[in-house]
């Protein structure tokens, strides 16, 4: 551990000439070697514009160096190096498909691995996805490329490396699919923050686990903390596609970071949207919209159907695991949106409009929602539902990027969610 962190605060990050936030130097002397061909001046979005935070003067910038840590930089640097090479349009499309699959694979197999650096840490997925689209982004294409066409290329990269369209179901046994979510709340030392959900869908992805009835294949993907991914369809994208493709999935599990200290499983999703900012600093209030070509039943409450009581008395360690019934709705003869919304744990009120579900107003409850409406919508008789984990606390050290008790809990969660998802 004294090596590791050394190895972080000791490390320096170049940016040069090209100007990508966190596209280290060597990969900028090979784009510049191809002609050189990004416009810094284009701008980025507020998540990307994150790699460059550092957390302490003089210190590298924090996610390029997760970057680093995690093995990841080659990956990129050849991006931007193919990138300057590119031509077509179609070969524009092959090549942000072809490495956004390869970095998600590269997660995969490394979190299933044994690293100098912690195989649990999300973090550097994270990170290198960010780099990926921020060079799509600032890329002068070699022919003429419309904002709508850059726009796919920047989704196509980002979904390709979240394993949205990477689900490999194969043989006999049970189905299930998971997703987990990338960090979020990112702002000045939280730069560094991870979210055990999406650490253990890494470690999931392609395992079989075991259950009280057989053997079951896991296939999982990294959501997006963005409300306009989600407007796009990257929910309905790889659960809804899953069951169009004919793979059968027997369980739907959406997993986030939820309360401190315990895991949820949450009863009731709800079509509402509190406006709480995401990853770009955008907040939407207001009803969970459509995403258009998909069958999406009109539902203001969507109950669970996983084996809750089940998944509760399972006896999984460390954390408690709780039935959370709780929900809120809009009185009838209001305006949903204004006043204050009723709260209970016993049932919705017939023709209510729903206003907060089990596990809140956020992307988390949105989750839920959307991968339950779309299951119903295609008619699948999958069960359902939305687990919170408890809380993953930071590193003490406001300057470090971690250390054995931040490393000991996201492997305790994340082992943890396994344990539950078994369960399922």
């Amino acid at each position: 551990m004294i090596k590791r962190m050394r190895s972080v605060m000791a490390a320096a990050v170049t940016v040069g000439m090209l100007g990508l936030p966190g596209v280290a130097s060597a990969q900028e002397a090979a784009a510049q070697g191809a002609g050189g061909c990004f416009d810094t001046g284009v701008p980025l979005t507020v998540e990307e514009q994150r790699l460059d935070d550092s957390l302490a003067p003089g210190a590298p910038a924090a996610g390029p160096e997760l970057v680093r840590l995690g093995g990841f930089e080659s990956v990129v640097r050849g991006f931007v190096t193919r990138l300057c090479e590119v031509r077509t349009r179609a070969g524009a499309d092959a090549l942000t498909a072809e490495v956004g699959r390869e970095l998600w694979r590269s997660a995969v197999d490394r979190a299933k691995g044994e690293h100098e650096w912690d195989a649990y840490d999300d973090r550097p997925l994270y990170w290198a996805r960010l780099q990926l689209t921020s060079a799509v982004r600032q890329w002068q294409a070699r022919f003429p490329l419309s904002a709508d066409e850059r726009a796919r290329l920047v989704r196509r990269v980002d979904w390709a490396s979240r394993g949205v369209d990477d689900v490999r179901f194969g043989g006999n046994g049970r189905r299930i699919l998971v997703t987990g979510f990338d960090p979020f709340q990112l702002t000045g030392a939280s730069v560094r923050r991870s979210n055990p959900a999406g650490a253990a869908a890494l470690r999931l992805d392609g395992t079989v686990v075991q259950t009280a009835d057989g053997p079951a294949r896991v296939e999982a993907a990294v959501l997006p903390v963005l409300w306009g991914s989600f407007d796009e369809g990257v929910v309905e994208r790889f659960y809804g596609g899953t069951i169009l493709r004919g793979l059968r999935p027997d369980a739907l599990v959406t997993v986030s970071q939820g309360r401190p200290g315990r895991f949820d499983v949450e009863r009731w999703a709800t079509r509402w949207r509190g406006g709480f900012a995401d990853n770009n600093g955008i907040g939407v209030k207001g009803p969970v919209p459509d995403a258009g070509g998909w069958p999406q039943p009109a539902l203001e409450f969507i109950e669970t159907s996983l084996p809750w009581q089940r998944m509760v008395d399972a006896g999984t360690t460390p954390f408690p695991v709780n039935f959370n019934r709780s929900f809120c709705e809009w009185p009838i003869g209001t305006t949903p949106g204004t006043g204050t919304p009723v709260c209970r744990t016993d049932e919705p009120t017939p023709g209510a409009v729903a206003a907060v579900g089990s596990g809140g107003d956020y992307l988390s409850n949105e989750s839920m929602y959307r991968a339950n409406r779309v299951r119903l919508g295609l008619g699948s008789t999958a069960a359902g539902g939305h687990l919170h984990t408890p809380v993953l606390r930071q590193p003490v050290d406001p300057t470090a990027l971690t250390d054995a008790a931040f490393e000991a809990e996201r492997r305790a969660i994340a082992d943890q969610v396994r344990a539950l998802v078994s369960v399922v």
